[in-house]
């Protein structure tokens, strides 16, 4: 991994000019503020990269500096040391330079213009309006447009026949004019996208949107990937998958590890909600071979949650082209439903999402302990405890934060309900010998961050 000693970059686009006082916060009054804005830089400056273990990439380029270098017409980035792939002959790539002045517009709104002035805990109601200032300062939400997003999770562990089948479903999309949200890794991230931009490219369509949505945690392990044109960084993962949910109009899932577990669970406990049953389509979707990996999804679900959860799903294997019918005819219902409704295009304002599933979740062991997994509580509400537990999983196998507290307290213990767990359990493993945890060398010398007890 080569490095560029010295390179200053100037912003892409306009960029909201910043005040001495924001320039000041990210370069010396607000350490922590300049370290998110840093690392979050490096990420970006990694894309594509196969690694996925965030200590190892903050580690290789520690001496990785990023400076911000006030102007009469703005400011420029100063660059020391910084990944050499992000680079052709000494020029920067547009893309990836695009995207840096995109998180210095993120973190710096988010800041100073947003939870600066608020007192944690936000009120439901302050979260998402939260959200969606950021998406809007971001150019994000669009008033002019109809319903066409749809959001697209999964792994980035993926096989390389998996992401192929990802890419057809993203080429089915993309000639029905659908736009492509994800989390702007790789893997079943930029699967959907590529494919998206290839049917696009086939129907004449010249302003498609490859909408990529990170946070700080997780970013240098999904770094974004090329085909990604507008990226948003949300504050933390609950605003993160809040953006999700209120921009789609409808979400597929693809197969992956326990990322997107937590994410199915997040959008479960929303979908149970009284009041929310048909807020949102959700439709999983894999290979042929992958139908072994949703009955094993399906069965933690049913166990969890009751057989009820079935009703808020469908699951196709293989035709791709089916996938995408269905999708189209979704989201042509979801357009039909909030225009007869006068509700909002661009964002769901009236979905009801519980504040439990707004708070941000810290995965200490302590919390992670004190997690209530009991088949006693309603669905909703179960569905958004496990959510958590899935949300500590995903920080000890990526997360710096999550890797150091495993290292320092050993594996998190989880308790409940016995045969939930043994479900639990059950997918876990199958999620290991997948080799859905890890990338590269690291899936065979997986160790779990967990013990279920």
């Amino acid at each position: 991994m080569e490095k560029l000693p010295h390179a200053l970059i100037h912003p892409v686009k306009s960029l909201n000019l910043l005040s001495r006082a924001e320039i000041e916060g990210l370069t010396s009054s607000r350490r922590d503020l300049y370290e998110v804005f840093r690392n979050c830089a490096l990420a970006i400056l990694h894309t594509d990269s196969d690694k996925d273990d965030a200590a190892e990439i903050y580690a290789h380029y520690s001496d990785f500096e990023i400076h911000l270098l006030q102007q009469p017409r703005g400011v420029r980035l100063e660059l020391i040391n910084a990944p050499a792939q992000a680079f052709v002959d000494g020029r920067m790539i547009y893309g990836i330079q695009e995207h840096l002045f995109s998180a210095l517009r993120d973190i710096v709104f988010t800041d100073y213009k947003i939870t600066g002035g608020q007192e944690p805990p936000l009120s439901s109601e302050q979260a998402t309006n939260t959200v969606f200032r950021i998406l809007r300062n971001a150019g994000v939400v669009r008033p002019d447009l109809q319903p066409q997003l749809v959001v697209c999770w999964g792994g980035h562990a993926i096989p390389r026949q998996e992401y192929d089948y990802a890419k057809q479903v993203g080429y089915e999309l993309g000639l029905r004019g659908l736009d492509i949200v994800t989390g702007c890794g790789i893997g079943a991230m930029k699967g959907p996208m590529k494919g998206a931009a290839v049917g696009h490219a086939k129907q004449q369509i010249k302003n498609g949107r490859y909408i990529g949505i990170s946070e700080p945690g997780i970013i240098a392990s999904e770094s974004p990937n090329a085909i990604v044109n507008e990226l948003v960084i949300m504050p933390d993962i609950e605003k993160r998958l809040e953006a999700f949910v209120r921009l789609a109009h409808t979400i597929i899932v693809f197969p992956g590890g326990v990322g997107t577990v937590e994410e199915v669970l997040y959008l479960l406990s929303i979908l149970m909600y009284p009041g929310n049953e048909n807020a949102v389509p959700l439709v999983f979707a894999g290979m042929d071979e992958c139908s072994e990996y949703f009955a094993q999804l399906e069965e933690f679900l049913v166990v969890s949650l009751g057989p009820e959860v079935r009703n808020y799903y469908q699951v196709i294997t293989g035709q791709p082209d089916e996938v995408g019918r269905m999708v189209r005819q979704a989201v042509t219902g979801v357009h039909d439903q909030r225009r007869k409704t006068h509700q909002a295009y661009y964002y769901n304002w009236d979905l009801k999402i519980d504040s439990s599933l707004q708070e941000p979740f810290v995965p200490t062991h302590e919390n992670m302990a004190g997690l209530n997994l009991s088949r006693d509580l309603p669905g909703h509400e179960l569905a958004s405890q496990l959510r958590k537990a899935f949300s500590g999983l995903v920080a000890g196998n990526v997360k710096a934060f999550g890797i150091e507290q495993v290292k320092r307290h050993g594996p998190y213990q989880l308790r409940g309900d016995p045969e939930l767990l043994h479900a639990m359990d059950k997918l876990l493993q199958m999620l290991v010998e997948e080799g859905r945890m890890k990338l590269g060398e690291n899936q065979a010398n997986y160790k779990p961050c967990y013990q279920l007890q």
